[in-house]
């Protein structure tokens, strides 16, 4: 097993403004589309590595309190938070260093997800 995580989804009622959220904040195009009759928002990924998508199934209950999932920020971290109130998101934890393993920061998105974002350490 190369990763503990291969894909993830993360829940929207709102799929329109979730998607637009994300595109905003960052920064990157999310592609559309449906898989097994939910909509679907594809996070970018490479080939082999980890996947993930908003969804909006009939279902969806986003949450504050189940599983922290952290994207992946690069070498913009600082921009994206920047960019999560306009979105209309709230920072729940800002900027903040976690040592030689980068910095993190934890948001809350517009369907009321709590999202962490990573960048690895400069180096």
């Amino acid at each position: 097993m190369r990763n503990a995580i291969n894909w993830f989804e993360i829940p929207a009622t709102d799929f329109n403004r979730a998607v637009a959220f994300y595109r905003t904040v960052l920064g990157q195009e999310i592609r559309t589309g449906e898989f097994m009759g939910v909509p679907h928002g594809f996070f970018p990924a490479e080939d082999a590595g980890v996947a993930g998508a908003i969804i909006a199934p009939p279902d969806a209950a986003p949450s504050t309190s189940g599983p922290l999932i952290y994207l992946n920020a690069g070498n913009t971290l600082a921009a994206m938070v920047a960019r999560v109130g306009a979105a209309g998101g709230q920072i729940l934890l800002p900027e903040t260093s976690i040592g030689e393993q980068g910095a993190i920061a934890v948001i809350r998105d517009s369907e009321g997800n709590r999202v962490g974002l990573h960048a690895p350490p400069v180096g």
